[in-house]
């Protein structure tokens, strides 16, 4: 179905834009892109894939364009992806330690993942002719045989693509492409749960014939990013019981052994938004960019609280959705909100009842029994005890507004104000401008 939108009238006479929506979505978005490449993929060298929450500038097409130019034996570029800023609480926070985490992280991914590098699906060029001839899914069969199509489909794309001989890469910086988050809790659980089964589905496709060994592993590494998750949510339900059943906590576990494995997992776990932290305030330049040390030191301090209330509620809910798949349990390809919206209580009740009766539940019976193993337990049970009054509070429009007008989540975006992002309209960056000084014309 080809389709001429208002805003496409703009560009009448001056770029061919062809609007389609299928009758039949079948795939989901890689059917979209397949069904591009089949129609009108062999009139093209190079397809730029963007999501409809999604921006990246000429210039950075260009440079990756060029890039893949001036190697014929890429077959697909990834931009590194940072978050646009957002009048949301929920996504200015979470942004934030994004963009510490993920610059890093990237850096180290593309280090040892070299040509066998990731694609997440937009923000990236692909070269046609061998996504064409090489990375179309395979289709699943369901319990009763039905058609299931691959939800995840971005990663098996890089693999095929790789196993065919070509390299895909990342370009692991922050200048290439922006996208917008989820503005509250219950919309990002939503996309998580779609990524979960997705991730869940590469069980059936490690065996894929002619894949790499690091694609494999790079499967393998997506499928523990969900698969860990009950195992946090076991070690607190199963920790709780065998603590309120000993003596003290100490016949349970040494103290100073414990304190050793609970500090390296610390480590491990904040290793990434460490090593960008440093670099930052090692930085006057960045340092600047994210408005300063102190702003920037206490945004950290808000970070790291969210994702230890955040990362536990997140397990909670991929270990029941996972449950749930056993017994025939599927989430579709379902759409997203992206305006900022309020979460009332009783919506948040519905949704969020059993990781709060799960972190209640804990700390209830170490306070019962032991309480001096909750300090230890909230870092599990803590964010599920507050799940509900968490995602209220983040997703409040009013409040929202706020951390933006005083610097919470601060991006360096809305410090530099680029003009492509300022064309956008962005509240977040008015909210964000300066007052004006008093007798400043």
């Amino acid at each position: 179905m080809r389709v001429m939108t208002p805003s496409g009238l703009r560009w009448r006479g001056r770029m061919a834009i062809t609007y389609r929506r299928r009758e039949v979505n079948t795939a989901y978005k890689a059917g979209n892109i397949r069904d591009f490449c089949e129609r009108w993929g062999r009139q093209h060298d190079f397809a730029v894939t963007l999501d409809a929450d999604s921006f990246m500038t000429a210039d950075a097409i260009f440079r990756l364009v060029r890039i893949m130019q001036a190697n014929p034996r890429l077959g697909i570029l990834q931009g590194l992806i940072v978050g646009l800023p957002s009048t949301s609480a929920f996504a200015r926070v979470f942004q934030f330690g994004m963009r510490l985490g993920m610059r890093s992280y990237t850096i180290g991914s593309a280090w040892w993942q070299g040509d066998c590098g990731p694609y997440w699906g937009h923000n990236a060029v692909l070269r046609l002719e061998p996504f064409i001839a090489h990375c179309e899914l395979p289709v699943l069969s369901g319990d009763r045989g039905e058609p299931r199509h691959i939800l995840s489909h971005d990663q098996i794309e890089a693999v095929l693509m790789r196993a065919a001989g070509f390299e895909v890469r990342v370009l692991p910086e922050e200048d290439l492409g922006w996208e917008e988050n989820p503005p509250t809790l219950l919309e990002f659980i939503r996309r998580d749960l779609r990524w979960c089964q997705g991730n869940m589905q590469y069980w059936r496709l490690l065996a894929l014939p002619g894949l790499r060994p690091a694609s494999r592993y790079q499967l393998v590494l997506a499928i523990l990013m969900f698969i860990g998750s009950p195992a946090w949510i076991g070690l607190l339900v199963l920790g709780t019981l065998a603590v309120a059943n000993a003596d003290t906590p100490a016949s349970f576990i040494r103290f100073d052994a414990g304190t050793a494995l609970f500090a390296c997992m610390l480590v491990m776990w904040f290793a990434p938004k460490l090593a960008s932290i440093i670099h930052v305030l090692l930085q006057p330049g960045l340092r600047r960019g994210f408005g300063g040390a102190g702003l920037f030191s206490a945004n950290c301090a808000i970070e790291t609280v969210f994702s230890i209330l955040l990362s536990p509620i997140l397990w909670v809910g991929h270990t029941i959705f996972m449950a749930s798949l056993l017994f025939g349990r599927a989430i579709g390809w379902i759409g997203q909100t992206r305006d900022d919206h309020a979460v009332p209580f009783t919506l948040a009740l519905q949704n969020l009842w059993p990781h709060t009766a799960i972190g209640c539940g804990a700390l209830l019976v170490l306070a019962m029994t032991h309480p001096s193993a909750i300090p230890y337990a909230l870092f599990v049970a803590g964010g599920p005890a507050l799940a509900i009054p968490f995602a209220m509070i983040t997703a409040w429009p009013a409040f929202g507004s706020l951390c933006a007008r005083i610097g919470i989540g601060r991006l360096p975006e809305e410090i530099a104000r680029p003009a492509e992002l300022l064309a956008l309209g962005l509240p977040a960056i008015e909210l964000a401008r300066p007052a004006p000084r008093p007798g400043a014309v």
